[in-house]
């Protein structure tokens, strides 16, 4: 996915992720009734009646961040569940932590970029929620932001490959396993060269 900046990419990463999303999240909502699992300050009291796909879709329109950012903030939502599994991503707080993680990916990876207000107006919560969940966020990933050009390249490879497959894939055989805990993804253990796939239990 070396072309993020072509007009034809994004729009299908943002679909494929809003897809992906979804299932886990829906996933992790059946999950509820067999495996205890916390409430945090990204959880809303009822499901958001906006969409996952429809969500991010308004943040790339508004937020005017780097292509980039997205991966990034993939990465970071991989390593939060891969660090926090008590807290699954579901339909009750996957649009917090989409807007809290594409906010803290363009802080990291973009020179300039919009303050907390703004992100608040994007995602339609207060100014005081989204410095809540950005602190919550950041010591969640207990502050491990830097993602290494290798991670960067892996992630965006892996991404490219399940975009090009996704079309031939039946959903019910994707990566949410149905023997175990549903999974996000793919994790990748950034501490090894090899770089060698993990599932990440959510």
């Amino acid at each position: 996915m070396a072309d993020l900046e072509s007009p034809n990419v994004m729009p299908k990463l943002i679909t494929f992720l809003s897809s992906l999303l979804q299932r886990v999240a829906e996933s992790n909502d059946l999950n509820r009734r067999f495996q205890t699992q916390k409430i945090s300050v990204f959880h809303g009291l009822t499901r958001p009646t906006i969409s996952i796909q429809s969500y991010l879709d308004r943040i790339f329109k508004y937020a005017n961040c780097s292509p980039s950012c997205f991966i990034v903030a993939y990465v970071y939502l991989d390593r939060f569940t891969q660090r926090q599994p008590a807290l699954p991503i579901n339909s009750f707080n996957v649009h917090r932590l989409l807007i809290t993680s594409v906010m803290v990916a363009a802080k990291f990876m973009d020179d300039m970029y919009y303050n907390n207000a703004f992100y608040a107006k994007v995602g339609g919560i207060s100014t005081t929620e989204m410095n809540f969940l950005e602190v919550d966020f950041l010591f969640g990933l207990g502050f491990h932001l830097n993602v290494t050009p290798n991670s960067f390249h892996t992630y965006c490879s892996y991404l490219q490959r399940e975009m090009l497959l996704q079309p031939h894939v039946n959903m019910a055989e994707s990566s949410l396993s149905t023997e175990r805990s549903p999974k996000l993804h793919l994790c990748f253990n950034e501490d090894e060269s090899s770089h060698q796939q993990q599932q990440l239990a959510v």
